[in-house]
């Protein structure tokens, strides 16, 4: 082996080392609690957006195979996401994903469609977790023990994992949304109030899959 491959690998190595020490890191809370069997980790995306369901994705990671670069949805770029979302849906426990409708969104309003589509989640779990390790939030009428985490998608690789399935989920489902219902460029903006979206939202009014809730500064009639 010649110098050059040499260094390669040692450089590949540190790199290799320093993931995995980030990645102890962010798993400080499924450590404190290994003592339950399955840990499961939630978040939704799609909270903001004028168009387009909210998402929860729920996952329980297996505690003997970690997965590296696991990281916050939003730190992440679209390439790494639909990486990963591969090889959390190969490598899981479990996966459940829960989904609410705009035209719920506007009927309960979006804090309890966002509780709604995490119950869903982990209804569709092939197993029951002991415990929930959730980001931000403490979900009602769940009778299985809860930890909200303050940014846990950044502090937690069970949260951080169903952040990139919820993620990947709704920017696939508002991709296909866009060849069906053009005009709003939803593949591109993903249902948020973008410049052209809102132009597009005023000149073309609403479309079936826009919250009305959420659109009145922007449409006469809603």
């Amino acid at each position: 082996m010649n110098k050059r491959e040499e260094e390669r690998r040692r450089k590949q190595q540190e790199k290799l080392e320093k993931e995995m020490e980030r990645i102890k890191g962010m798993s400080v809370y499924e450590t404190e609690h290994s003592d339950c069997t399955y840990i499961c980790g939630i978040d939704e995306v799609g909270r903001g957006p004028l168009a387009g369901p909210v998402v929860a994705g729920a996952v329980i990671l297996p505690k003997d195979e970690p997965i590296l670069y696991l990281n916050d949805s939003k730190k992440l770029s679209e390439k790494k996401r639909e990486q990963l979302y591969d090889e959390i849906m190969e490598k899981a426990v479990a996966v459940g994903i829960g989904m609410v409708s705009p035209a719920r969104i506007d009927e309960i309003n979006i804090l309890q469609a966002t509780y709604e589509a995490m119950r869903e989640a982990i209804s569709k779990l092939a197993v029951k977790p002991d415990l929930l390790l959730n980001d931000a939030v403490t979900i009602p009428e769940v009778e299985i023990r809860q930890i909200p985490i303050i940014k846990g998608d950044a502090k937690s690789v069970s949260i951080a994992a169903a952040s990139i399935v919820a993620k990947v989920t709704r920017d696939r489902l508002m991709a296909e949304y866009a060849g069906v219902i053009p005009g709003y460029d939803f593949a591109k903006n993903k249902g948020y109030g973008t410049k052209a979206h809102i132009e597009a939202l005023k000149s073309q009014g609403a479309s079936p899959i826009h919250r009305r809730s959420f659109i009145k500064n922007f449409v006469s009639e809603v």
